[in-house]
């Protein structure tokens, strides 16, 4: 039976045969293991770089730019 590898950002599917190894398959993929608690880990799997990092910049929370500019501060431009 055939294993399958997603994405998490773009959903790009890879289909691995049940002979082949993962790392073969998946060269080149970026794996992120995050600790959510004890004996709790979550794997996400990215397609490149850039698909983990549009999970990254999803998680983290954005500061209003109403606030930073109460505490006159710019917002960054991104």
């Amino acid at each position: 039976m055939p294993r399958s590898c997603y994405c998490q950002t773009c959903g790009r599917k890879v289909e691995l045969a049940e002979e082949e190894a993962p790392c073969e398959a998946l060269l080149g993929w970026v794996m992120l293991s995050q600790l959510k608690a004890v004996e709790k880990v979550e794997r996400h799997s990215f397609c490149s770089y850039g698909c983990a990092k549009i999970f990254i910049d999803n998680q983290i929370p954005e500061i209003p730019p109403v606030f930073l500019e109460s505490m006159g501060e710019k917002p960054i431009q991104q």
